[in-house]
């Protein structure tokens, strides 16, 4: 396997690397803005996005970025491939190489898939999310999402709320966080953060009026609630009370900080729906982002140079 071939997480790029994504990623934000959004830098190629786990905006929103960039696609569904007769990855992953595919974009619940996947097949492999283990493009979005709002990285105090222990955009903001520099802090109910997370160089708090004061990014991630069956906290509107981003939260940040959320939000739970929809937020810049970074992503490993 390639490593440049593919974008299987965050961990393992350097600052440069970031950085020449979202160098493109603008580029192609100014792309979004013409009246026909559309360059042919990919036109000939075919590109899949296999899925196996539900998804609307990722798959949505790679879609269209690799239509902006004249490639063909085609969307892959389990529920009405042969997957759901017993077909396996690797069954799958060599039928995918006999159509002779450019590139996947996969989604898969168990962690190392896209890994897998890329072992197998000679196209380029994009991660859209492997079990908790990594969900690159959306850090990398998020991260260009920052990178808009503050002049660098090196003095940036970033928060990420929520549910760690399962979550994969946690993991990836993270890795690409501390690789910028940042510094990073997450908090959440104990049964809610990983051991030994303390190991990639974050702060760890439990009060979140304590601290949010502090920060200029806060990041609140979705509650699973379809987790809540684990007993993972006494209830959604205990989770609330104690961790929500509530309007009256929001009043103790500071003046110039940002809210995100990876979406989809569950509001009125992790965040109220005026704080999503206040000045502070920029949860649609982050979508409006997001097509732009995925282009630069499908552009770079389908073969493009960086000018």
């Amino acid at each position: 396997m390639n490593p440049k071939k593919d974008l299987l997480g965050i961990e393992k790029l350097t600052g440069k690397e970031i950085n020449q994504y979202f160098n493109l990623a603008n580029k192609f934000v100014k792309v979004l803005e013409r009246p026909i959004p559309i360059v042919p830098s990919l036109r000939g190629k075919t590109i899949l996005t296999l899925f196996f786990e539900p998804s609307t905006r990722t798959q949505i929103s790679f879609s269209v970025a690799a239509k902006r960039l004249s490639a063909d696609v085609i969307n892959f569904s389990q529920s009405t491939s042969s997957v759901s007769k017993g077909e396996t990855l690797l069954d799958t992953a060599k039928n995918i190489e006999a159509m002779k595919v450019d590139g996947v974009i996969v989604r898969h619940s168990a962690p190392g898939a896209a890994k897998y996947l890329a072992e197998q097949l000679d196209a380029f492999i994009i991660n859209a999310g492997d079990g908790s283990h990594e969900h690159p493009t959306q850090a990398l979005l998020d991260l260009m999402t920052m990178r808009q709002n503050f002049d660098n990285f090196k003095d940036l105090k970033v928060l990420i709320i929520g549910d760690i222990a399962h979550s994969r955009v946690a993991r990836s903001n993270i890795f690409g966080l501390k690789t910028l520099d940042a510094q990073v802090a997450i908090c959440a109910p104990p049964t809610m953060i990983p051991l030994g997370i303390n190991k990639l160089g974050v702060d760890v708090f439990y009060n979140l009026d304590d601290i949010i004061g502090d920060f200029d990014v806060v990041m609140a991630l979705r509650i699973q609630i379809e987790r809540q069956g684990a007993g993972l906290f006494p209830s959604v509107r205990e989770y609330r009370t104690l961790y929500g981003l509530t309007k009256e939260r929001v009043h103790m940040m500071k003046p110039k900080s940002i809210i995100m959320h990876p979406g989809p939000a569950n509001r009125g739970v992790e965040i109220d729906p005026e704080v999503a929809d206040s000045d502070k937020s920029v949860i649609l810049d982050q979508v409006k982002n997001g097509v732009a970074i995925r282009m630069a992503v499908l552009f770079i490993h389908a073969g493009g140079r960086i000018e």
